[in-house]
């Protein structure tokens, strides 16, 4: 505990700052959207079981794992119905906050692996100042759960490794294997044939539905055309209704049948094992944390998938093919948990996983981006799109840092240092290849370089190791202090806008404006509808460009709203807010004064006209 005391006071703070901040937020643009999917998830734990189907929004928000706003909108619920006068969104809020928090203690444990405590503390402090990431820890529903998850993901699947294949680990494996060989042939044969009878009746029950919807599908058909077909002659009515309805029938039952066989199967299997070789159930209970983890990572966005290629990686590199049994174990664990908690993949597991493979990889996103002073499509992005966002958004010591603790790794590479040999070949696997990958491939990208926070946490473990390169404790406080100050002292100018920060190598949020994207969520029409609410009229016209939703929430409720989502008219507006992105700010009633800006560092987010 004495070990882990500055990390969790660290921590205590944290969450104390974002107690007394987190409703200073505004809502994100996709969050509603989001929360409405998630509904229909939930809705499909009924109606899958009650009548086949599954209710999708039909906007490609299906394609995002579900599990992490599911899992927010039931605390949501329940806390606002414990306390109604808090606001649905805020809690939404401290939901992603605590997440982040939950990220940053696995960085944390994971630098304790290659550094000293005391550079591993600098190196989460660094981590988790950064002002892009505290600002979307608090209004980012998809990259920064992600984030977390994935930290905690390859923090259990180290730890799973080194639980089996350390010394003490592998006594575990040695005690499988010696409880394996003295039991009797005949047992062996009833646990190994069980095993893959149970495993083969679980990929064709779970991943053969779209199969065996066509089979009932074709069979009750042909039933309705033949009275002496055993269908027909058990039920004689399938000739006087329309195919569809027996058809949507049996397709239930088998459903229903389907988590029987799956229950008694699995519970026969647990049986055997646990009276025949009950150390097998030991290992498993090593496994299921990070078979879980990972389960839910990939099942709040596919690319969580990277996190047990990682793991696959390392433990074959580290242990070899002994890691099989393991892996085997670890993947089927974590693909029960992606399954239970994706709804969509229900219908058609196989199919729909590469559906969203393939969407994800190169996502339909219909507006063009603004980089650099150019708009380009999202998926025609110039190849240095991600490394020059990273460049400028993080803050002026990290990249000097990183090529110091790289320079560090190297030269401990060839020295035959253990630890930093493990974190450089880490690191490439989990950022350097990846960002070759977006600079070669070009996939689809917008909102700046959010949809790669999972493959930044090596940048600041490479931060921590130049720490480790300062031996006086004094010395390495103060460059500490003096390297994460920036990041603070830029989060107050900016707050509650973190997330738009740019560094002083492109001259901060200012220089930015034109040239890359600001406020792109639109969380600035929470301060936009506060100030409004004080100088709006009763019963006031309240013209809103772009996402109205988002000052809806926080307006008066005699405030009548128009947008261009509403096909309705006012006469004469008394009010009118626009977003400063898309030129909105000076295209939508250029000629009414301006009374009010949301503005930060010089940077318009918003605008308040009064015609």
């Amino acid at each position: 505990m004495k070990q882990h005391l500055p990390v969790t006071i660290l921590l205590a703070l944290s969450f104390l700052v974002g107690v007394f901040t987190f409703n200073d937020y505004g809502e994100s643009w996709d969050e509603l959207k989001l929360y409405d999917s998630a509904t229909d998830s939930m809705h499909a734990y009924v109606t899958w079981f009650q009548d086949g189907t599954i209710p999708v929004t039909g906007d490609r928000f299906e394609n995002y794992g579900p599990f992490f706003v599911m899992l927010t909108r039931v605390i949501t619920k329940t806390l606002t119905g414990i306390i109604p006068s808090v606001q649905e969104v805020d809690v939404q809020h401290f939901v992603y906050f605590i997440t982040f928090l939950i990220g940053v203690w696995a960085f944390y444990q994971l630098t304790t692996r290659w550094m000293s405590r005391n550079a591993a503390l600098g190196a989460t402090l660094l981590f988790m100042t950064q002002p892009v990431f505290w600002g979307h820890a608090f209004i980012n529903p998809k990259d920064i759960p992600l984030l977390s998850l994935f930290l905690l993901s390859v923090y259990f699947g180290l730890k799973m490794h080194d639980t089996f294949f350390m010394q003490e680990g592998l006594s575990v494996l040695q005690a499988l294997a010696a409880s394996w060989s003295e039991l009797p042939s005949r047992t062996r044969r009833i646990l190994l044939g069980g095993t893959i009878f149970w495993l083969v009746s679980i990929i064709i029950l779970f991943g053969g539905v779209s199969l065996i919807h066509q089979w009932i599908d074709t069979a009750v058909r042909a039933a309705a055309n033949d009275e002496s077909s055993m269908i027909a002659q058990i039920v004689p009515r399938i000739q006087r209704v329309a195919p569809e309805i027996y058809i949507e029938k049996f397709f239930v039952l088998f459903l229903r049948i389907r988590v029987i066989v799956f229950v008694l199967f699995t519970a026969l299997c647990i049986w055997l094992y646990r009276r025949h070789l009950p150390a097998a159930l030991q290992i498993t209970g090593f496994i299921l944390p990070a078979g879980i983890i990972l389960g839910l990572t990939v099942s709040i966005r596919i690319f969580g998938v990277w996190a047990g290629v990682l793991i696959a990686g390392y433990m074959l590199w580290k242990s070899g093919i002994k890691a099989w049994l393991v892996l085997i174990s670890y993947a089927m664990i974590a693909i029960l948990v992606m399954y239970l908690t994706w709804p969509y993949l229900w219908p058609d597991p196989i199919g729909h996983f590469w559906e969203t493979v393939r969407i994800m990889s190169q996502h339909p996103w219909p507006s063009l981006v603004l980089f650099n002073g150019t708009t380009y499509p999202a998926n025609d992005l110039p190849a240095f799109y991600v490394p020059f966002l990273l460049a400028i958004q993080l803050t002026e010591p990290v990249w000097v840092l990183f090529f110091v603790g790289v320079a560090t790794a190297v030269f401990g590479f060839f020295k035959g240092r253990i630890e930093q040999r493990e974190l450089l070949t880490l690191t490439t696997a989990w950022f350097i290849l990846p960002l070759v990958t977006f600079i070669s491939l070009r996939p689809t990208l917008y909102d700046n370089f959010r949809q790669t926070f999972f493959i930044v946490p090596p940048i600041f473990f490479m931060a921590g190791l130049a720490f480790d390169q300062i031996r006086r404790p004094v010395f390495q406080a103060v460059l500490i202090a003096l390297v994460v100050l920036p990041g603070i002292f830029a989060s107050v100018r900016l707050h509650p806008y973190e997330y738009v920060y740019y560094n002083q190598f492109l001259g901060g949020a200012d220089a930015a404006v034109d040239r890359f994207e600001l406020e792109y969520w639109a969380t600035s029409y929470r301060e936009a509808a506060e100030k409004a609410n004080r100088i709006a009229p009763p019963n006031a016209n309240v013209w809103v460009d772009g996402p109205a939703h988002l000052f809806n929430r926080f307006a008066r409720e005699d405030l009548h709203i128009y947008s261009p989502q509403e096909p309705e008219r006012a006469d004469r507006y008394d009010v009118v807010v626009t977003l400063a992105r898309y030129d909105l700010e000076k295209t939508s009633f250029p000629d009414a004064p301006i009374v009010y800006q949301v503005i930060r560092e010089g940077a318009v987010f918003a605008v308040i006209r009064q015609p």
